[in-house]
């Protein structure tokens, strides 16, 4: 009689080998499949402190936080200031914005930025500003980053302890540059004018540079420049900024 033996080893001998087919198949695709996007964060302190002639004291902190799908970005900043002079408070401000991204067709792309500020020495109670934006890179490069935006803006502020609501027209532009993986920099820019107004607008602008100690902290230096053309009454149009501190990536 035939022995059947040899031909049901054969068959499970043929299974095995297909599942540890699969099973390889799919430990190599997993091992191909990239890594799922993460949240890029970093905190920056500067604190100053004198204590003879004059009395002074000045402390800045900040966070920012970003992350990147293959079609989308969110970028999320915050940023409070606070410094005195002989007693006398001359910093008080607090600023926070977030910006959402969505890329249509590299490199054009879609998209809205909310910011809001609060600043105590400009008599600025608060002013909210929503601006869906329409943008283009201009420049993107794994080391380099050049984009413009465009578009309309609503802008809602108490100043001077007048409250008031106006559309604007914002123009943005914002510049990245690695120069290798110890230092980089960037500069930005923001321009509001009133649509029906244009002698009133709101200019900001950044530069910065970042070099790093280690792999998580890093030395930055930042310069700001903020400027509005129609101030509260007894205030200055132009504020500038020299930030100088510690920033930890986490």
């Amino acid at each position: 009689m035939f022995d059947q033996q040899p031909l049901a080893n054969a068959v499970r001998a043929r299974k095995l080998l297909t599942i540890v087919g699969l099973l390889a198949g799919g430990f190599v695709a997993l091992a191909q499949t990239p890594p799922a996007p993460q949240w890029e964060s970093t905190a920056n302190i500067g604190f100053s402190l004198t204590h003879g002639t004059s009395k002074t004291v000045l402390a800045n902190v900040g966070l920012q936080t970003a992350k990147k799908w293959p079609k989308d970005e969110l970028a999320i900043s915050a940023n409070l200031a606070y410094g005195e002079n002989n007693g006398n408070r001359n910093v008080d401000n607090f600023q926070a914005t977030l910006q959402y991204n969505h890329i249509f067709k590299d490199p054009f792309y879609g998209g809205l930025r909310v910011g809001g500020v609060h600043d105590e020495i400009a008599n600025l109670d608060y002013r909210l500003t929503i601006s869906p934006l329409a943008g283009v890179y201009i420049i993107k490069k794994p080391n380099t980053r050049l984009s413009v935006e465009l578009g309309p803006s609503g802008v809602f502020e108490k100043l001077g302890g007048v409250e008031k609501t106006y559309g604007g027209l914002r123009l943005g532009e914002r510049l990245e540059h690695k120069f290798n993986d110890r230092a980089r920099m960037w500069q930005s820019f923001d321009f509001t004018p009133q649509v029906d107004r244009f002698s009133k607008y709101l200019f900001n602008a950044e530069l910065g540079v970042d070099a790093a100690i280690t792999k998580q902290i890093s030395l930055r230096t930042v310069l700001q420049d903020t400027y509005d053309s129609i101030p509260a009454p007894g205030r200055k149009e132009n504020d500038i900024r020299l930030i100088t501190g510690l920033a930890v990536k986490f």
